[in-house]
């Protein structure tokens, strides 16, 4: 093949057309009109391609203008003969070359797909060159300088800029409480573990002071860390601030033990023995009271103080702790079979003792004083350790950007989040400027060498509304840009075998199309197995435990749903032997609308209540798996979320938006299940709503 040729090219050799594909170049049978038309979008293509040339080397302005000229004669040839190059006939000849959308952007369309104006190129100047800086003054110019061209503190390229190599003395000296090197790094290696303060005044701030104090007892330089976090420790909650439910998965059995001990007072043999215990399951995050019924009718508090004498204190005290709210039914029998009816007015009652147990509870907890002080440690120490960066994005270059497209200044914060920070949700209202931040977001992280391939996942109906945005925004973007028939059986590997082996700066896929590309059967696998490894843990523990039933039973069910997912997994076809998403080389995945990702299937022990969907959508599950990688691959750094309606109708929602980019600090906190999530941070709540056949009572 002719290396002149950009690979999934079109070019035109002695009036023959010749279509390159890999290293082979093969010739294309066509009409003299239609050669015609090849050959006029080959040249067209030439020119633009100059002009973008001598725009990013910043070519003299008359070199730019006859450029121009140049194009404007060519382009007026050749819609005068064969209209618009977005004309379907030209799309249909042209749309296997990878800069055909490159040349649709020389067009501005109205709604009816006519011309309403040709794109700036034509008449200004729509790229911004790039301008090296090679020396700089003093040390906080070179670390801005250094932040802008390799997204983090770089020392040794800092020391060259002030035009010292080697020598960090003054840089440290000068941006002491600017810059921290980080106690985790190697303290003897002089350029290693450097950041910025926002960087390193955030996160788990409490983890880091007793990180740096315990370097800065053989490292007394870590003291400056040390000063610098104990003022960036938050404000520990007081008792006051903090809500404590039965329930809280944080909370230790123990607390809950004694609870009902001192509340219930259950008579003396049963407090002697013990015979009336709390446990808790992490794997199911179930609670469970042992005996319940062990005192008998005779327990006044029991059954009548804090429950009835069809519900006693100790089987209400268990459903609060499971999120449940306490139901009385009757058994009746109906054409010889049994059946459960609701008892309306017992469990009226039964809900009005629930109340009561947990009103009690929140007089009770703190009390003591020596409890109170152990639970606000505990609490401050698990949720209120973290401290938010401020992401700040004034320094960024944007290298190659329209420069008559000026981002405004939370778009330029929020690409800064996306560069320097984790997994990103996007959730500004619809019309502040996303899809620019997240093309913007794409082209510097592969400047600065953040990642290699970006992936948009986008509506299906709106993949070439996104190429044109894109184009617009940065002129020079090498793009891939899906249509349904690339995704037809015939054309769908050598599709995704042109997004593993081309090097674009963004494909563009829509969201239907994304879900054919399947993670590689192994890792599903795997993550199914890791599933299933853990409940098999939970089974025995709960067998040794004196085999809780209610447990194991609940257990074994999720495990063969889990392994019937495997088998059906194993015998799939839907599938053909395509690339799978791992071969793409994709090392960040941009999703917008990512609303449509809402349904993921979640695991709770709650009833009835309102907006807990356990349904399961495939996409939903493709989507999370595909979360999972990239997150093994980056770190963490490699998704970002884009929507408008982050939570449209239950806080299940917020869970879900966790799972897929914050996976691992839920694995930390231990709030992975979502009734441990719920329980700590929500409250189910049961009121009468107007419904069509009068008013219910419904759990929300």
């Amino acid at each position: 093949a002719d290396p002149e040729v950009k690979n999934f090219a079109y070019t035109v050799v002695d009036g023959e057309v010749f279509y390159r594909e890999n290293s082979v170049m093969t010739q294309v049978e066509l009409s003299d009109t239609a050669k015609g038309r090849v050959t006029g979008m080959v040249e067209l293509r030439q020119i633009v391609n100059d002009l973008i040339d001598q725009q990013l080397n910043d070519f003299p302005e008359e070199d730019i203008k006859a450029t121009q000229a140049k194009l404007n004669a060519a382009y007026d040839a050749f819609t005068a003969k064969y209209g618009l190059i977005n004309d379907k006939k030209n799309a249909r000849l042209f749309d296997d070359d990878s800069s055909y959308y490159l040349l649709c952007s020389l067009e501005n369309l109205d709604e009816n797909r006519q011309l309403k104006s040709k794109a700036d190129m034509f008449t200004k100047r729509t790229i911004r060159p790039e301008r090296v800086v090679t020396s700089v003054d003093t040390p906080s110019e070179a670390l801005a300088v250094s932040i802008g061209e390799h997204g983090k503190v770089d020392l040794p390229y800092m020391a060259k800029l002030l035009g010292t190599p080697g020598e960090y003395g003054r840089i440290t000296t000068e941006l002491s409480g600017v810059i921290f090197k980080d106690p985790a790094a190697d303290a003897d290696d002089p350029e290693a573990g450097w950041q910025t303060a926002d960087e390193y005044l955030s996160g788990n701030v409490r983890d880091k002071l007793r990180m740096a104090q315990l370097a800065a007892e053989s490292h007394p330089e870590f003291k400056v860390n040390v000063d610098a976090l104990t003022k960036a420790q938050p404000k520990d909650l007081e008792a006051s601030e903090i809500d404590v439910r039965l329930g809280a998965t944080w909370l230790d059995p123990s607390i809950v033990q004694q609870f009902m001990m001192e509340t219930f007072q259950p008579p003396y043999r049963i407090r002697y023995n013990n015979a009336i215990t709390v446990r808790y399951s992490p794997y199911t995050s179930e609670w469970r009271i042992s005996n319940k019924s062990a005192t008998g009718f005779g327990d006044i508090m029991a059954t009548e103080t804090y429950g009835t004498r069809r519900a006693n204190a100790y089987k209400i005290l268990e459903d609060t702790l499971n999120l449940r709210d306490s139901r009385v039914y009757d058994t009746i029998v109906e054409d010889g079979k049994e059946k459960r009816v609701l008892n309306q007015n017992e469990t009226t009652l039964a809900q009005q003792k629930q109340q009561a147990i947990k009103d009690a509870f929140a007089g009770w907890v703190w009390k003591d004083p020596q409890r109170r002080a152990l639970l606000v440690k505990k609490y401050n120490e698990l949720f209120n350790s973290t401290r938010p960066r401020e992401y700040d994005g004034g320094h960024i270059h944007f290298v190659g950007m329209n420069p008559e497209i000026n981002l405004r200044e939370h778009q330029r914060n929020a690409i800064a989040h996306v560069l320097y920070g984790h997994n990103t949700l996007l959730a500004h209202e619809v019309g502040a400027g996303k899809t620019f931040e997240m093309a913007a977001a794409a082209m510097e992280s592969k400047r600065l060498g953040l990642c290699q391939k970006s992936l948009f996942v986008v509506p299906n109906h709106l993949t070439e509304q996104w190429a044109a945005e894109f184009l617009h925004l940065y002129p020079n973007a090498k793009l891939l840009v899906t249509s349904k028939k690339d995704f037809e059986p015939g054309n769908r590997k050598t599709f995704c075998s042109r997004i593993a082996t081309g090097d674009y700066d963004a494909v563009i896929i829509g969201h239907s199309q994304f879900e054919k590309i399947p993670l590689s059967a192994e890792r599903q696998e795997r993550l199914i197995q890791e599933q299933m490894d853990e409940i098999e843990e939970a089974i025995e523990e709960a067998k040794e435990q004196a085999g809780e039933h209610f447990t194991v039973k609940q257990l074994e069910k999720l495990r063969k749903t889990l392994k019937q997912k495997l088998e059906k997994l194993q015998a799939t076809d839907r599938k053909d032997d395509v690339v799978t998403f791992e071969q793409l080389g994709v090392d960040r995945l941009f999703v917008d609308e990512s609303q449509n990702y809402k349904n993921l299937f979640l695991y709770t022990k709650m009833r009835n209540v309102a907006g807990l969907s356990t349904s399961e959508a495939q996409k939903s599950s493709d989507m999370f798996g595909k979360c999972r990688y990239l997150d093994e691959i980056t770190g963490g750094r490699g998704v970002i979320f884009a929507t408008g309606t982050p939570i449209s109708n239950s806080m299940t929602e917020m869970y879900t938006l966790m799972r897929y980019l914050q996976y691992n600090t839920l694995q930390q906190k231990g709030l992975t299940h979502f009734d441990a999530w719920a329980s700590t941070f929500g409250e189910t709540t049961t009121a009468i709503e107007l419904a069509p056949e009068g008013y219910t009572l419904v759990g929300r």
